[in-house]
């Protein structure tokens, strides 16, 4: 990117939100880029997303790599975009529980808690932003609560982006190493390198991830939890690791896809073994109801795709999406 890149890009306005749970004394962070000057905002140009089952939404969406986060991309591509963290990630609130070792304790936030959190989201973006819709975007763990949400009757979800999206397993699910669980875990970013990497083939691990990018991401990654008591840690709440023996490996699924009723957009990994194609597919033949849908593989892409040397492509693939006209004949 030269200098003649970086000045003539939009200027992003960044702002960070402390709203209100449905629960006393819980509060939920709201991450907001918008490119500066928008001062009118629509369904079609507002969207929140949702991370996964272990990493806050800064570390997930919003770590300033290559071209800029992938926030930044959002919002320089027009987009007045959010991104939350449910109660015990991030900047929100941590249940008092998560203050006490973990062991023996009542997994923290499963799927259905923090599906309550990004209502309260949405519906605090809906009132400030006076719409009556939004777009929303789910990554793995966090595509399960989009597609709670979507599913509901008369959902106020404009289009759904599932990325690598969590789903129905015979196999076991990595994420889930076995034995008791505790209230949260403790997760080390740097032992997590060598998981991220490991489904790619030995020859690509090397260039899967720019020189630079995963420092910088443990980095930012460190830094959503600098109250955890090991260093070089952060804690996650374990309620995603029950959901997936209760729900993703039980064959007892939390949503309907056939009660989803706006488009979706599906976004897979070529090397991703936590959410399998299979898995992928069954999700997105489920999608009946919808008025339209596809399905996109990156090559040569894990999991992380987001974070990766090919996550132009996934931004593309979702900017695309979003730009699309829809007419919704209500």
């Amino acid at each position: 990117m030269t200098l003649a890149d970086t000045l003539s890009m939009p200027r992003i306005i960044a702002r960070t939100r402390l709203i209100a749970s449905d629960t006393p004394g819980i509060q939920l962070q709201l991450l907001n880029k918008r490119p500066d000057g928008m001062n009118t905002f629509s369904p079609e140009r507002t969207l929140v997303m949702m991370h996964g089952a272990t990493f806050s939404s800064a570390s997930l969406f919003d770590v300033p790599v290559g071209e800029g986060s992938f926030m930044d991309v959002l919002a320089r591509a027009g987009y007045d975009v959010w991104a939350l963290d449910v109660r015990g990630y991030g900047g929100s609130t941590r249940p008092p529980e998560m203050e006490e070792p973990p062991e023996g304790g009542v997994p923290l936030t499963p799927a259905l808690t923090a599906a309550r959190d990004l209502a309260a989201a949405i519906d605090f973006i809906r009132r400030e932003r006076g719409i009556a819709r939004l777009g929303v975007l789910g990554m793995s763990w966090g595509a399960t609560i989009a597609g709670i949400l979507a599913s509901q009757p008369d959902a106020p979800v404009e289009k759904l982006v599932l990325v690598t999206p969590l789903w129905l397993s015979e196999k076991p699910l990595r994420i889930d190493a076995g034995g008791p669980l505790g209230a949260y875990r403790l997760v080390s970013p740097r032992a997590f390198s060598a998981a991220w990497q490991a489904p790619a083939p030995e020859e690509a691990r090397e260039t899967l991830i720019p020189r630079g990018w995963f420092e910088a991401w443990e980095k930012a990654t460190l830094a959503t939890d600098m109250g955890s008591p090991v260093p070089g840690t952060i804690r996650a709440p374990s309620g995603a690791v029950q959901d997936v023996r209760a729900h993703w490996t039980a064959g007892r699924p939390l949503y309907d896809p056939a009660a989803i009723g706006c488009p979706v957009l599906l976004v897979g990994g070529e090397w991703d073994v936590d959410v399998r194609f299979d898995m992928a597919h069954d999700l997105f033949t489920r999608l009946t109801k919808v008025p339209y849908k596809r399905f996109v593989e990156i090559g040569q892409a894990t999991h992380m795709v987001l974070m990766e040397k090919n996550r132009a492509q996934a931004f593309d693939t979702v900017i695309g999406f979003l730009n699309e006209g829809f007419t919704r004949g209500d």
